[in-house]
């Protein structure tokens, strides 16, 4: 940034550079009017870029974009235009193909995932059936005996009663209070697993 730093810098407004750059062309104009600002344009950048050498770089760039853009607009404040122009410049790199970071799909990866996902599916499953073991031998006989044959065995009310000899009316009693009991202990001991 040091390139700028010899010329003087007059007590001129930023309007009159600018129409003394629109009319002449002449470089001078356009390089005391951006010294006014560099400081400006490379916050701007630092703020995007996160980067100093980069910064400067875009510093570097701006200044040679503004010799043609600013022939071409109609510039009432120049500071406010510098400041879009700058924002504009740094986003525009920040878009470009070079920066924007990608990743080849690896289905291999997927596959992994997959099989961790079913990993743990199994896993939770284990566990529930060894939580349904565990509670199937708090229930009392009748009840564990009746949902034992009718869920795991697939027996009806008039099998059931006919292996166990329990009463027809029974049986459902105690697959219903059977069931209820063992959601309260599915539960609890979920409850417990969760808190330990």
């Amino acid at each position: 940034m040091n390139f700028l730093k010899n010329i003087p810098n007059n007590n001129v407004t930023d309007s009159e550079l600018v129409a003394a750059f629109k009319q002449s062309g002449e470089l001078n104009y356009l390089s005391i009017l951006y010294q006014r600002y560099m400081e400006l344009v490379f916050g701007v950048c630092l703020k995007y870029f996160k980067d100093t050498e980069r910064c400067k770089d875009a510093v570097m760039d701006i200044y040679e974009e503004l010799n043609v853009k600013l022939k071409n607009h109609e510039v009432d404040n120049f500071k406010g235009w510098l400041h879009v122009v700058a924002r504009n410049h740094c986003l525009m790199k920040l878009r470009s193909p070079k920066n924007i970071k990608t990743t080849e799909f690896n289905p291999a990866f997927m596959h992994l995932e997959e099989n961790m996902h079913l990993k743990d599916e199994q896993l939770e499953k284990e566990q529930n059936l060894k939580q349904l073991e565990d509670c199937m031998g708090t229930l009392p006989e009748e009840q564990r005996k009746s949902i034992d044959l009718f869920f795991q065995h697939d027996k009806c009310y008039n099998e059931i009663a006919a292996i166990t000899g329990y009463d027809w009316n029974k049986i459902r009693s105690y697959i219903q209070n059977g069931k209820r009991n063992l959601k309260i202990c599915m539960e609890a001991k979920e409850k417990w697993r969760i808190e330990n």
